[in-house]
């Protein structure tokens, strides 16, 4: 069944998907072009640890900043926090923490500062009981991503609406993200119909994910990147 935007419906196939998709950006060729993929299980729990932690650092500032003023400052950042090792800053007593929040290299906002010390503490104790934190989230399974993003809303600092899921997806994580377009779609299609972040609409989306990749074999990434490009304004060489 294709989609009749404005109308609620059945969720659709997802060659009818992907077709739409493909007419929209011109070519199969050209969508293909557009859509990436996740890192493996063997490239995920290759990452360091503090990789983690710098990533969550940066998505979020860059929430309720311009993304140019967190990156202009980011070098900032990863001198004043010895780039994110989790050791050093798991030495780091209070006060120092409150000195390095007012340092003119970074962006200087106490609250979102204090994630760094919170998100290193969580990240240390996952790490204690997975031999570490990124064997963790590569075993974690993938057919049930939004509990993930759930356990980091809980354990962690402000990882909770998209920022979780977007610094997953910075660090190759495979998972869906609920960008506009794909919110639009899925209450085009009646998936969801009440708060985008609530379970129930975060169940919803995840086992419309799990239909299409049952048809397809994709990743979550790349089905994510095909919903967004089926939906909503079509601006040529957007990735999602």
């Amino acid at each position: 069944m294709s989609l009749n935007i404005g109308c609620k419906v059945v969720v659709e196939s997802y060659q009818s998907l992907y077709q739409r998709a493909a007419e929209r950006k011109g070519s199969i060729e050209a969508l293909e072009k557009l859509l990436s993929k996740p890192r493996t299980n063997d490239e995920l729990m290759a990452i360091d640890d503090s990789a983690w932690l710098e990533e969550f650092t940066r998505k979020i500032f860059q929430s309720g900043f311009y993304w140019s003023v967190v990156d202009a400052k980011w070098a900032g950042f990863q001198e004043v926090f010895w780039h994110f090792s989790i050791e050093k800053l798991l030495l780091m007593p209070p006060e120092m923490l409150e000195r390095k929040a007012s340092d003119p290299r970074i962006i200087r906002n106490f609250k979102k500062v204090k994630t760094i010390r919170d998100n290193c503490l969580m990240i240390h104790d996952i790490a204690q009981k997975h031999g570490s934190f990124s064997t963790f989230i590569a075993n974690f399974p993938s057919e049930d991503i939004v509990q993930l993003w759930n356990e980091l809303k809980i354990h962690g600092a402000r990882l909770g609406g998209n920022t979780g899921a977007y610094a997953l997806r910075a660090m190759g994580k495979d998972t869906f993200v609920l960008s506009r377009d794909i919110e639009g779609y899925c209450r085009a299609c009646d998936v969801i119909d009440g708060g985008l972040h609530s379970k129930r609409s975060h169940l919803a989306i995840q086992a419309m994910f799990l239909q299409f990749q049952e048809q397809s074999g994709r990743s979550y990434q790349e089905l994510s990147q095909l919903v967004a490009y089926s939906f909503g304004d079509n601006i040529v060489g957007w990735q999602n």
